[in-house]
Formats: structure tokens, C-alpha cells, sequence
């Protein structure tokens, strides 16, 4: 877990503790750290605005403010499990990296059993990564930020018959047909939508120049198997 990862997971962590807190070493055992480090750690949710506070007495330890303290979360292992799962199944590809760091954050809300059970059952899924496409982690992490801020992006492209090419692109969505991610953009020597492999992007660069934004309803038809990830949830 990269520090990033582990303060967010610190901060949940103490949050379900609520009135109780949590000793400088059980976080250190919890998060396999040093007791010094727990204390860093600590320092820095403070500082960034967390409000943490160090608890003095016979039963001393960090606690929460009441009002930042949240109910834990209520994932069986088996969903907690499928989550690992697909996001196991997912790694190299888009928004890999983000989709991990919300599994951490998952687990670290969970209660204790539960997140047991999760393990023993995660143990018990194997997937094979060499059959799997992943694409460079710096063009992927362009592609993402261009597609999250709508930024055009400069691509070094191969295509099919391997002729390369360098174009600018208006980026529209990322698609996932065919065995293959495309990102759908607007092409700017096309003045048109092309779909561009993500395995045949040699290089992607973020440009400071926003991007054309076309409504998803005017991209054209999806292939007819080809659905939204988009989630609803009923209120």
C-alpha cells in the first residue's frame, strides 16, 4: 500500500473506532509500520485538516471527533470479494489504479469479520494476467486525465496496417469491445469521432487546451452487445 493509500485507510480506520481511538500501536501492527511512522502519518491527517487528536491517559491512543465518525460500512465478503475480483480482472487497463484504491478504502471500512471472510474467499479466485492486454501505465494515465478534465490529448498512433501517425483528439469515452479498450475521440485532421486501440497508442500526452465536448447520444450506436457502466441507484 502506497502512503496515499495508507492515510486514507488510517483515516477510515479510526473513524469506525469512533469514541474508542485507536493506540499508536495498533495502528502500527494494523498497517505493518513503525510506531514512528503511525506518528508521521498521524501528523500529516492533521495537518491536511483531519480532525484527530491525541488522547492522553490510561487509555490514550488518537480519536476522531464525534462528528467526523462514520457507521461501518455494511459489504459482505462476498461482495467485497467480487469487487477484488473484478478489479483483479481489470489490472492495466483504464482507471486501474483508482478502481484499487477504492477497494482499499472499501476494506478498511468494513467490519473486522467480514473483511476475514473477504480474505479466505479472495484466496480461493485465481485469474491468469498473461492472458490480459495492459497498456503503459504514463498513456493510460493520460488518456484518464484527459477524459476527467476534458483536455485534448497528442497521440503518436499505430494503426492496423502500421502506417504511424501524430494527431490531436478530442476525448469522448473509453469502450471495451471486440477483446479491445478504444478511446472514442474526435479526431482533429478528421474533423470526425474515430475509435483509437489503446494497445496501438504508441504515446499520449495531456495538452493545457480544453476539449470539444459531444453528448454521448450523438457518438453514434454502441455495438448491440455494448452497454454504460454507469450505476443507478435508486433513492
Amino acid at each position: 500500500m502506497n502512503r496515499t493509500d495508507r492515510l486514507y485507510a488510517m483515516r477510515e480506520d479510526l473513524r469506525r473506532a469512533g469514541p474508542r481511538g485507536r493506540t499508536a500501536e495498533q495502528l502500527a501492527t494494523a498497517f505493518e509500520i513503525s510506531v514512528r511512522t503511525v506518528k508521521r502519518d498521524i501528523s500529516a491527517l492533521q495537518q491536511g485538516g483531519f480532525p484527530v487528536w491525541a488522547r492522553t491517559g490510561r487509555i490514550g491512543g488518537y480519536v476522531v471527533d464525534r462528528a467526523a465518525t462514520l457507521p461501518p460500512v455494511n459489504f459482505t465478503a462476498a461482495e467485497a470479494s467480487a469487487l477484488a475480483a473484478a478489479i483483479a480482472a481489470h489490472r492495466g487497463q483504464p482507471f486501474d489504479r483508482q478502481a484499487r484504491a477504492a477497494l482499499v478504502k472499501v476494506l478498511a471500512v468494513m467490519d473486522p469479520q467480514a473483511r476475514r471472510y473477504a480474505d479466505d474467499l479472495t484466496e480461493r479466485i485465481w485469474l491468469d494476467h498473461s492472458t490480459t492486454e495492459a497498456a503503459d501505465s504514463r498513456r493510460r494515465n493520460a488518456i484518464e486525465h484527459a477524459l476527467q478534465e476534458r483536455k485534448v490529448l497528442s497521440l503518436h498512433y499505430r494503426d492496423r496496417h502500421g502506417a504511424q501517425t501524430t494527431r490531436r483528439v478530442d476525448p469522448q469515452l473509453l469502450a471495451f469491445t471486440a477483446g479491445h479498450w478504444f478511446l472514442l475521440a474526435r479526431c482533429h485532421r478528421r474533423e470526425a469521432i474515430r475509435w483509437f486501440r489503446l494497445d496501438r497508442i504508441e504515446r499520449a500526452s495531456l495538452t493545457t487546451q480544453p476539449a470539444i465536448d459531444i453528448p454521448v447520444e450523438e457518438l453514434g450506436a454502441p455495438p448491440p452487445t455494448a452497454a454504460s457502466v454507469r450505476v443507478r441507484v435508486a433513492m
